[in-house]
């Protein structure tokens, strides 16, 4: 045998099909935990599995191997592959036992380390041979660890059997489930709790970790969140309001119930702790001091879920509350249940899935609510959206004049058009430094914010969308989801090509001037 380097490594090395694995057995048998991320095959090739090259076990064999002076040359491969290569040998089961209290260290440093990386979610995929895990960061989904399948098996067993407070019995990888993480010594000191919802694939099973912070407890300014400070005045009209509904939409992790947790906190620090504020949610997500925080317990069905929550909702109004906060409005129970609040006297905050402000009524009334009342100003008093975008890094972001030739035709003669002449503030996202992660220091709220008024809601009960929204922005000094990013992209705040990821092409409209100081009349 050719004797080369042991550090070598071979980007395209001959087929390795009828070689057999020295590390199965013998002199350079590799254990149960090794084998997992590497083999040694009889011509001379150590598959190492990707991304596991530090791994302490890979290190641990070829510094074994260096002793033995065994001349050997690298190639990384897939888990599956390190797999495949084993098939047919002899195992020791034993020695891949992982015990049920090693997998919760497991389980522990793993949230651990997506909170260090400010992850919002943890994806693990269970596929047929192997086990993906990845980090949701600033809304984009980051690979971090490729696992065996059995590996995954046993974490999620674990997570959902051993960690979670909030579960069914057992754990059921053929059953979509949910579950809840709250046990203070099972989590970081900066996590309030985590959500749990699994589900079968067609190769295996995917389970998805919703990491809750608590360091948002404390701020009650919206303005930090990126809201204008004409946005702003908006909420603290609504929130003086006695009675009313105000239904903040957006999609899932869009920050709704970030903004509901700090109008709570600010009403209830406002008025030292005088109101009774209730929540009502599926399971309660961010602490909010002073209020009266209730989950409603696990349901087996979807329909036993619809009747829980409205039962919870009925329930919080005999607790004499002057503020009741519904963690979602998702069928036509608790949409019933919500209004029925706001009819009796109460404020009600809530959220909702929908794709704009003004068509946070088209949802109620998919939802089975009649139009005459969600169209009642005396009702039905804020309609907000809001989505969210990276905030650019102010110390390595670059002008976009400078890398001109680096971007698409079509976007920069577009945002030529939308800008005008702020073009020359325009800036993207940089390659990343110290103060930062890879360009971004994290996200800002793009939002519209809607209070209702007689004129408006006629429009919109007449079907005259169109020219509700005209109303809005031109009579009420509205600003769109799209205008709000617009105004951000000019003042070179945030990369218009996140921008568009998130609200589509960026078009000047109206008065860009008014928009653009509203956008920049904000804390963030």
């Amino acid at each position: 045998m050719v004797s080369v380097p042991a550090h070598a490594v071979v980007p395209n090395p001959s087929p390795t099909a009828n070689a057999h694995p020295l590390s199965d057995s013998g002199e350079f048998a590799a254990s149960g935990e090794e084998r997992k991320f590497l083999c040694l095959l009889d011509n001379g090739i150590l598959l190492i599995a990707d991304g596991h090259e530090m791994n302490p076990f890979v290190l641990s064999y070829r510094a074994r191997l260096g002793r033995l002076k065994f001349s050997y040359v690298t190639r990384l491969v897939s888990i599956d592959a390190i797999r495949r290569s084993y098939q047919g040998q002899r195992r020791d089961g034993s020695a891949e036992r992982i015990d049920h209290t090693q997998m919760q260290v497991v389980a522990k440093n793993l949230i651990a380390r997506a909170c260090d990386e400010r992850a919002s979610d943890i994806h693990i995929r269970v596929n047929r041979f192997s086990t993906e895990i990845l980090f949701r960061i600033h809304n984009e989904l980051v690979r971090v660890s490729e696992q065996t399948r059995e590996y995954g098996e046993r974490l999620l067993a674990t997570l959902y059997a051993a960690m979670s407070s909030v579960s069914d019995a057992t754990y059921k990888p053929n059953e979509r489930q949910d579950a809840a993480i709250g046990d203070r010594d099972k989590l970081p000191d900066r996590l309030f709790g985590v959500r749990i919802a699994t589900a079968p694939t067609s190769i295996g099973n995917l389970m998805v970790l919703r990491l809750l912070y608590n360091d948002a407890g404390e701020a009650t300014d919206l303005m930090e969140l990126g809201f204008t400070s004409t946005q702003a005045s908006v909420f603290d009209l609504l929130a003086q309001q006695p009675h009313g509904m105000n239904i903040i939409s957006g999609p899932t992790g869009s920050g709704k119930s970030t903004t509901l947790q700090r109008l709570l906190t600010m009403q209830l620090r406002e008025t030292a702790g005088t109101i009774h504020v209730i929540t009502v949610e599926d399971p309660v997500e961010y602490p909010i001091e002073g209020a009266v925080q209730t989950p409603v317990v696990n349901a087996t069905t979807e329909e036993a879920r619809s009747l829980a929550f409205a039962a919870a909702i009925a329930n919080a109004m005999r607790l004499d509350p002057d503020t009741i906060m519904i963690g979602e409005v998702r069928d036509r129970a608790s949409a019933q249940s919500a209004l029925r609040a706001a009819m009796t006297g109460h404020q009600v905050w809530t959220t909702v899935h929908a794709n704009g402000s003004l068509a946070i009524v088209d949802r109620l009334v998919d939802l089975g609510l009649p139009l005459a009342m969600i169209t009642d100003e005396s009702l039905v008093t804020g309609l907000i959206s809001q989505r969210l975008v990276k905030l650019l890094c102010p110390h390595c972001s670059q002008p976009l004049t400078e890398a001109i030739h680096q971007l698409d035709v079509g976007l920069v003669a577009r945002i030529k058009r939308a800008v005008g002449s702020h073009f020359e503030h325009v800036r993207i996202a940089g390659p990343g430094c110290p103060n930062c992660k890879n360009g971004t220091i994290g996200r800002t709220v793009v939002a519209e914010v809607v209070h209702t008024d007689q004129t408006l809601c006629e429009l919109l009960r007449a079907g005259r969308k169109p020219d509700a929204h005209r109303y809005w922005l031109t009579e009420l000094g509205g600003q769109t989801v799209a205008q709000h990013a617009l105004a951000k992209v000019a003042a070179g705040l945030v990369d218009p090509r996140m921008a568009e990821r998130v609200v589509g092409p960026l078009r000047q409209s109206g008065d860009f001037e008014r928009q653009l100081t509203l956008g920049n009349s904000y804390g963030t």
